[in-house]
């Protein structure tokens, strides 16, 4: 797609470019955010979801991280429309808004006032499989008191890419973190579910994970559409292989189920009815076509 957004303008992707000096691309001093529209060709609309809290949450990533954002979320918004019109986006389209150390300095501090602004999108690309064979990664889930995990920074993604790396490696299609403790986090960009005896049980905020936009939408499912008990408590190794089911959630990944952990078969092996009646929900609500959570879904045109 042709055009993107750059510190207060529309331009042209070729006419924008980011020094091999810049501070935030040596040291990945920098916060984002992944953000989906998705086209109803009923409706001939493109609804982009929850794209409020997606920008609330970038601002406050940057507030964690000293890396303050200089535009509001309805500014962002705002741009955001404009940019998905001015490229004509008539499909489903994946958004990465992103807020760095635009200075080109060489010391790795927070200090400097200069946090530059981006905005692109893509035609979807990352199409995993159906139902997912994981591992419990090597790595563990970087701490509070490290890389805070509720902030979603650039930097944090190289522990994502190790553990994601090395399940694929070793013939994985993806990782689940632990944290420190031994407790269930999260995989390398996705929250993760666990069914059990009719229950749905998700790590807390306190298990190093990130607060979830799809997870929320998905409890709010569970709670409100399939009348399910949801819990937020820690889960141990042990709790991932005698589950009745297991998924991700995430706004790239959407829900997607996990059918095998460490080589041990979850549930039947097949995609849990739970997790099928939940993804069936979940698609029709980001494509605008459930009227009690429109408010969710921002018409483009």
């Amino acid at each position: 797609m042709r055009y993107v957004f750059d510190q207060g303008e529309i331009l042209d992707e070729s006419k924008v470019s980011v020094s091999i000096r810049n501070k935030g691309l040596n040291y990945g001093l920098g916060c984002f955010e992944g953000i989906r529209a998705y086209w109803n060709e009923y409706q001939k609309q493109l609804f982009i979801f929850r794209i409020w809290d997606h920008y609330k949450r970038l601002n406050e990533s940057g507030n964690s991280l000293h890396i303050q954002v200089p535009y509001t979320p309805i500014q962002l918004i705002k741009w955001t429309i404009q940019l998905l019109r001015q490229n004509n986006v008539r499909e489903d389209v994946y958004i990465r808004p992103m807020c760095f150390k635009g200075a080109n300095t060489l010391r790795p501090d927070l200090t400097d006032p200069f946090n530059r602004v981006t905005i692109y999108c893509t035609a979807f690309e990352y199409k995993p499989k159906p139902a997912l064979k994981v591992c419990v990664s090597s790595w563990s889930r970087t701490g509070n008191n490290m890389i805070p995990p509720q902030a979603k920074s650039t930097g944090n993604y190289l522990n994502s890419g190790l553990a994601t790396t090395d399940a694929l490696l070793n013939g994985f299609d993806e990782a689940i973190f632990l944290t420190d403790e031994g407790n269930v986090s999260e995989g390398p960009g996705e929250n993760i579910f666990i069914v059990k005896n009719n229950r749905l049980i998700t790590p807390p905020i306190s298990d190093n994970i990130l607060a979830g936009i799809t997870r929320d939408t998905v409890i709010q499912i569970a709670k409100n559409h399939l009348f399910l008990s949801v819990s937020e408590h820690s889960l141990s190794r042990t709790e991932l292989y005698s589950a009745d089911e297991v998924f991700f959630t995430g706004t790239a990944i959407e829900i997607k189920p996990i059918i095998n952990i460490d080589h041990r078969k979850i549930g039947k092996g097949i995609e849990g009815d739970l997790t099928k009646k939940i993804r069936f929900h979940y698609e029709n609500i980001v494509r605008g076509n459930n009227p009690h959570y429109l408010s969710y879904c921002t018409p483009v045109y």
